[in-house]
């Protein structure tokens, strides 16, 4: 399975914010954007991971992410040279992705609740057909959104309708089989030029091989593209870090607990980190495993 992460377009709506910096290096309270999406890619088990973005930004993401090796991943780099919608995500990263299936997460969103890691991993196992998430939420008609039957199957995707048949929304987080580049190849482009997600996953849903997931109220996911809507996931993660003592979307933790490297690793890492309580937090949770190392004051 590899892994794709869309960090490209223009951030016009936290315009006067992103004329200056891609919307995805915005903080969301202690952390980068595109930490959130890469660490459920990581959570997920994938580790070959292609990030998209504009040549404008490219090098700051790089400067940011490296490789990936320092957290036992694998990150390549692609440009978007036009924001010509989500679906041509998987044309431009046809030669990445290869014989895999993949998964592509949206660069703005954040998701987070109780069981995910085995929910991601239980999803995101190489299959035939495609796999996309649900959430419930206030206003769907600002988003992709998914009807069901009487027996929860989900049996029609509009987007951004006016009139909603439902309130639950297709989050930023889909997982295809390898088909996805031919049907992402074949969709018709809107006037715009643009080629919709909503097209591959209706496509899906006419084979008979969409399933949709939804998440219940154990879930909490935030799309970060507005002032309004990036300040309040910011909230949201200092609410949960604060009060459990933990980071979300930490890559450091969440490699050294996937095995992605070893706890020598994260010791390493945690000593270059110490002067932000950064590092601290990091030493932390290896003395919290009975992991003894020369612990850096």
């Amino acid at each position: 399975m590899k892994g794709i992460i869309l960090a490209g377009g223009t951030g016009s709506r936290l315009y006067p914010i992103t004329r200056v910096v891609s919307k995805q290096l915005l903080p969301v309270y202690d952390k980068p954007m595109i930490y959130f999406p890469l660490t459920n890619l990581m959570l997920s088990g994938i580790r070959d991971i292609q990030i998209i973005t504009t040549k404008e930004h490219q090098q700051a993401f790089q400067t940011l992410l490296g490789n990936g090796h320092q957290w036992g991943i694998n990150i390549s780099w692609c440009v978007q040279d036009d924001p010509n919608g989500i679906a041509e995500a998987f044309i431009l990263s046809e030669d990445f992705i290869g014989d895999d299936h993949c998964t592509l997460a949206l660069g703005d969103n954040i998701l987070f609740g109780n069981g995910l890691v085995g929910l991601l991993q239980s999803v995101m196992k190489p299959k035939s057909g495609a796999t996309v998430f649900a959430y419930r939420v206030k206003d769907p008609e600002n988003y992709g959104v998914v009807s069901f039957d009487e027996k929860g199957i989900g049996i029609d995707i509009e987007e951004k309708p006016q009139h909603p048949k439902s309130n639950y929304a297709l989050i930023g987080l889909y997982c295809y089989d390898n088909s996805v580049v031919k049907i992402a190849r074949d969709i018709k482009p809107t006037l715009n030029n643009e080629k919709h997600i909503t097209d591959i996953n209706n496509h899906y849903l006419k084979q008979g091989n969409l399933h949709v997931q939804r998440l219940g109220r154990g879930y909490a996911w935030l799309d970060a593209g507005t002032v309004e809507s990036l300040h309040n996931a910011a909230a949201f993660v200092r609410s949960v870090e604060s009060r459990q003592g933990i980071k979300i979307a930490c890559p450091e933790e969440i490699s050294w607990r996937m095995g992605y490297i070893t706890s020598k690793d994260l010791n390493a890492l945690a000593k270059n980190l110490m002067s932000s309580g950064y590092g601290q937090y990091l030493q932390e949770i290896l003395l919290e495993n009975n992991k003894k190392y020369d612990i850096v004051n």
